[in-house]
């Protein structure tokens, strides 16, 4: 699960909210800790602040679930520093989105990730998410990482699109697990193949995303597509309709967990939107 970094009214990172919140997941029958990835607001962390945030989630983690820290960046060498300190600190994996800003090309993306891969050794998890760096990972370089290196361990692709998942759970499935990154293409990167998910709406509703695994496990596909419709309806809410740092946060707020505030310039949500999601959470304690 991608977690949220909380955050004080002032910007500073809430390490005890931040504890309470990994006891919440790990009690809500989460099977591993994803720490600064999209939803941890890591592009707005110093390298000192990601070492610290990892460095609490493994210890208040304590062994009872792996965490995947992310350490990617717009650089290769800035990738590798954070990747190392990610090893060093523990870490049981790195998850390692695609560089962003500059628009790269398929030679460029691979020879980046060959770099990471070969200088520490460490699980190295892909990280696919246009939604926030405006291009797909390459499916031929995916396949060339997977083969080429022992330490890809998995693809987590949040492109939405469930041809692209499924074309990639034929190619590499075998080898490497694919994660869906989105929460309405769960069920159905697990039906294709896949070996689980790595979504945001399981920050607040993490019971819920572990039925639906464990049904989906149990073979009782009726239940965990019950399941889905749920939490397609809180993703639609949560990721969709609003900024997703400041949803996410302001759900689990409503739910008497410190889930703080958004480092801006992300701001809290308010009227309205705050409104919507307090009518969600209603709605979802009615069903639970």
């Amino acid at each position: 699960m991608p977690h949220v970094t909380p955050f004080k009214r002032d910007g500073r990172i809430d390490e005890d909210g931040l504890r309470a919140c990994v006891r919440f997941w790990v009690e809500g029958g989460l099977q591993g800790l994803v720490t600064l990835g999209s939803n941890g607001e890591a592009p707005y962390l110093s390298r000192d602040e990601r070492k610290n945030v990892i460095e609490a989630v493994i210890d208040e983690a304590n062994g009872t679930v792996p965490v995947i820290a992310g350490t990617g960046s717009m650089s290769t060498w800035e990738t590798i520093q954070f990747t190392r300190d990610a090893k060093d600190l523990g870490a049981d994996a790195a998850l390692v989105v695609t560089p962003f800003y500059y628009r790269l090309s398929r030679q460029e993306i691979n020879e980046h990730y060959t770099a990471v891969l070969e200088a520490v050794d460490l699980p190295i998890v892909l990280y696919s998410v246009p939604k926030f760096t405006s291009y797909h990972l390459d499916l031929d370089v995916i396949c060339q990482l997977a083969a080429e290196h022992e330490n890809v361990v998995g693809v987590k692709d949040s492109g939405g699109n469930l041809g692209r998942i499924a074309e990639t759970a034929r190619l590499v499935g075998a080898e490497i697990s694919v994660l869906a990154g989105t929460a309405d293409l769960t069920l159905p990167t697990l039906m294709l193949g896949g070996k689980g998910a790595v979504i945001a709406v399981a920050n607040a509703f993490p019971k819920l995303c572990s039925n639906l695994y464990e049904a989906f496990r149990a073979g009782n596909y009726e239940a965990a597509s019950s399941i889905q419709q749920s939490i397609t309806h809180i993703n639609e809410v949560l990721t969709k309709r609003h900024n997703q740092l400041s949803a996410i946060k302001t759900a689990l707020n409503l739910l008497g967990l410190p889930g703080g505030c958004p480092r801006k310039p992300a701001l809290p949500l308010d009227g309205e939107s705050r409104k919507e999601i307090e009518i969600l959470i209603q709605a979802m304690a009615k069903l639970s």
